[in-house]
């Protein structure tokens, strides 16, 4: 049975959600990754920009994780791949890059799927669950700095993808814990500084504090 998310964990759920988004505004890149993970949407997302005339080559990066292993089972790379060519994305404009579970190595690794397919990059668009654009950017900017990077996901408030996920307080925990990576991360040195408004700070300490804690770093 999902957990019941009270009306004030739900306000600062928004919160958290909207600070998780950057707005960037879409324009043509030299290549596209398309970031594993448990939602497809990503790769039928990723698809439409394809349409759209945003990118020529999109590498769909991601191997399988705890959240991903029993609906992806070849990989999230290999069924995104799958999505968007039911799509109509050509095979020829796919690069699948199988290996990474983590954020970083979705850019390093895709990286270098793009360096030996002797593509010269030099803006990349980052499709994306909505909530993962900011650690996304902050991830690019610190592992493949010669790069602009363009950020890019469903155009959903929250209240919609959590219908799209059916699961209110995972999403609220995968929030939670991009957070805190978006935080913790640059001291590791995996991710560039950013700011975390005092508002965003007090509802994600509250959020954690109700027991959306299952996606945190372990300490």
């Amino acid at each position: 049975m999902h957990r019941q998310v009270s009306d004030d964990e739900w306000a600062d759920a928004e919160l958290v959600w909207e600070y998780h988004q950057l707005h960037h505004c879409l324009q043509p890149c030299s290549a596209a990754i398309g970031l594993g993970c448990n939602d497809l949407g990503v790769a039928t997302y990723a698809a439409e920009l394809y349409h759209r005339g945003l990118f020529p080559i999109i590498v769909f990066s991601g191997a399988t994780s705890r959240d991903t292993w029993g609906v992806f089972p070849r990989g999230e790379a290999v069924h995104y791949r799958e999505r968007a060519m039911d799509l109509g994305v050509p095979a020829e404009a796919i690069l699948v890059e199988p290996h990474a579970t983590n954020t970083g190595d979705n850019i390093t690794l895709s990286q270098m799927v793009l360096r030996s397919s002797g593509l010269r990059i030099d803006s990349l668009l980052l499709v994306s669950m909505p909530y993962m654009e900011r650690r996304a950017y902050a991830t690019c900017r610190q592992a493949w700095p010669e790069v602009t990077p363009i950020c890019a996901s469903a155009p959903l408030t929250f209240e919609e993808y959590v219908k799209v996920m059916g699961d209110s307080a995972l999403v609220i925990d995968m929030m939670v814990g991009d957070l805190q990576r978006v935080m913790e991360y640059p001291k590791r040195g995996f991710a560039i500084a950013q700011e975390v408004p005092e508002q965003v700070q007090t509802a994600y300490k509250r959020l954690v504090s109700a027991g959306f804690t299952s996606r945190l770093l372990s300490t």
